[in-house]
């Protein structure tokens, strides 16, 4: 990297992902309500808004209300997920039980660490969340991967998630740099360098083999997984796909995450998130912005910086 970001760059970097995370979150969860088609969107027709964002763009507010100088503040973003999160935004099971467990005072390392009987979380809150982290870091993807997993490590205890989270920060990161060196990389690129920093593991196997993946949407979902599962092994590898193979274009990446089905909302909440760290909000349709709900109003007085 060959650049310098100051404080307000990368907070307007980190703003425009999160945007792009919402959006793509708020509109691919309309995919689950009866009677909206997958595909009217490749036609450019919406549902009515407006769309209601889920846990994905709740988690992605707190984390960026705790970016600042320094490393990853988690007990700051721990305290924020306990205190503001609504079980009724779509939050699983197993995650509403731990950010209780933190809001009720419990140390977010234990919460974490017994989730799953003692395994940790593979699921994909880390990486769906992940993407502003990545852009505040665009001029290291070292850093970003160092972060990323500090910010994952908070719920999830597991090694798949917190290659998920580390993934997703690392795309966002590139894509971001990319963005701010006015070259839009090669296909398959972004996802080599989210392979290269994230530690051995399933869904590194993943980035890697859709590195090489030139098919179709629907060929891809079936070989790396659409989020059906909801781990990170199961969405990560897709979504990035998707974000690597339409960095240049924010409808296209939430339409393919949609048409492929499985856990839509995080598959283009991932997407969205990384491709907005390339295009800035001016890639996002003006009416999907004005159709998303609004982000909440904490966000502003949460941040630190």
């Amino acid at each position: 990297m060959s650049f310098t970001l100051f404080p307000r760059t990368r907070r307007d970097l980190a703003l425009d992902s999160l945007a792009g995370l919402s959006v793509g979150d708020a509109l691919g969860a309309q995919y689950f309500v009866p009677g909206n088609h997958p595909t009217d969107l490749l036609d450019a027709r919406t549902p009515d808004p407006p769309w209601d964002w889920t846990d994905d763009t709740e988690q992605a507010c707190c984390l960026v209300a705790t970016l600042g100088d320094g490393d990853f503040d988690r007990d700051g973003f721990a305290d924020l997920l306990g205190r503001r999160f609504e079980p009724y935004r779509g939050y699983g099971p197993g995650a509403v039980v731990m950010l209780r467990q933190i809001r009720e005072g419990l140390p977010w390392p234990i919460a974490a660490a017994a989730a799953f009987d003692g395994q940790g979380s593979c699921g994909n809150g880390a990486a769906m969340r992940a993407a502003p982290l990545g852009a505040w870091h665009a001029d290291s993807l070292a850093r970003a991967a160092a972060q990323g997993s500090r910010a994952a490590e908070v719920t999830h205890a597991h090694p798949e998630g917190i290659a998920g989270g580390v993934a997703v920060t690392v795309a966002a990161a590139f894509a971001a740099a990319a963005r701010l060196n006015g070259h839009r990389p090669d296909p398959g690129r972004t996802l080599l360098a989210a392979a290269a920093h994230t530690a051995p593991s399933v869904v590194r196997d993943g980035l890697t083999t859709a590195a090489a993946w030139r098919g179709g949407v629907q060929e891809a979902a079936e070989r790396l997984g659409n989020g059906g599962q909801a781990t990170a092994q199961d969405t990560v590898p897709f979504a990035l796909w998707v974000a690597d193979r339409y960095l240049d274009d924010f409808p296209a990446a939430v339409a393919a995450c949609v048409v492929a089905g499985g856990d839509v909302d995080t598959t283009a909440a991932i997407a969205g998130g990384v491709v907005a760290a390339y295009t800035g909000t001016a890639g996002i349709p003006g009416a999907w912005l004005a159709g998303r709900e609004p982000l909440p109003a904490w966000l502003a007085a949460e941040s630190s910086d």
